[in-house]
């Protein structure tokens, strides 16, 4: 049993088609499935059902392929080991990050982080927070920045800090002439949410206990795929939306009148950078920490002296 032939099992799973296995591989047809024929032989099993397609793995073959993908997984991390240990922070770092947390922390510490170490190439890519976890698992991303708590043992969670939750509100609402706001005020009928996926959309559901069952009866039911988009829909059509404290630094001072906080204690979220428990990559995910703690805005930084409650 080679390697090589472990990474043609795998590619025959991942495309269920032998031609395009062996094209993924760089190899011809023939090679291919011969190197997997000697490995059945080996074996004294048959790892793949040929007469099907798209072609698919035994019961024995599906055992096989995802012990393969394990030891290929430890066979590509042994030179992220050795760039560990390296003095020199440098490597691929794959990073996911929530929609509601992108466009708003990124921006805070990309330019720093990129200077700061100039043989890291960073790629970042937006998804839910189930996707992240996903991909987390099955070694497709490095690293997350999501809300916690996830719940997953899998996951290992590095606390960076507590985000508040805002209402941003339109002048027709009774929140607008409130100095304090408690979830009470808020009218689910009047409230514009995050489509379905989004973790933000979850937890101001759970905060305001909504079941959202009179919403259908209206008109119109709407749900935005980001934040300004919900900020937009307040301001043209009234009504009021729940923001974490992040997306309301950059707004306008017109567009901060119409931001009311929460009454004490005041629902926040732990935002975490995350791994998976098998991660390697351990000074990178440190230096990226180090980064964004470091470039935070100090009134988020403040929060800990605030009476909060964790929202999940």
């Amino acid at each position: 049993m080679t390697l090589q032939q472990l990474e043609y099992v795998v590619a025959v799973d991942t495309c269920r088609h032998f031609a395009k296995a062996a094209e993924a591989c760089f190899v011809s047809q023939p090679t291919l499935s011969m190197m997997i024929q000697k490995l059945e032989e080996e074996l004294g099993v048959k790892l793949f059902d040929r007469r099907r397609q798209p072609v698919v793995p035994t019961e024995i073959g599906e055992a096989v392929v995802g012990h393969a993908r394990k030891v290929l997984q430890e066979m590509h991390r042994i030179p992220e080991v050795v760039a560990d240990l390296k003095s020199t922070i440098s490597g691929v770092l794959r990073l996911g990050i929530i929609p509601t947390l992108a466009p708003y922390l990124i921006p805070l510490f990309l330019e720093s982080f990129l200077k700061r170490y100039p043989a890291v190439k960073l790629v970042i890519t937006e998804m839910i927070t189930p996707q992240i976890a996903e991909k987390l698992k099955q070694d497709k991303l490095d690293a997350g920045l999501l809300v916690t708590p996830l719940l997953d043992n899998a996951i290992t969670e590095r606390p960076l800090f507590y985000e508040r939750l805002w209402v941003y509100t339109s002048a027709s609402e009774k929140a607008y002439r409130k100095k304090y706001v408690l979830a009470s005020d808020i009218d689910p009928d009047h409230l514009w949410l995050l489509e379905e996926g989004h973790c933000l959309r979850s937890q101001i559901m759970n905060l305001c206990e909504l079941k959202r069952s009179s919403r259908l009866e209206q008109q119109l039911d709407y749900e935005a795929g980001g934040l300004e988009t919900l900020m937009r829909m307040v301001e043209s059509n009234n009504g009021l939306t729940v923001l974490p404290e992040l997306a309301t630094l950059t707004l306008t001072r017109s567009q901060k009148k119409k931001l009311r906080p929460f009454k004490e204690p005041v629902p926040a979220r732990e935002v975490s950078l995350v791994t998976h428990r098998d991660f390697v990559k351990s000074r990178l995910v440190e230096a990226l920490k180090d980064s964004i703690t470091m470039h935070l805005p100090p009134s988020l930084l403040e929060n800990r002296r605030v009476r909060t409650i964790k929202i999940q």
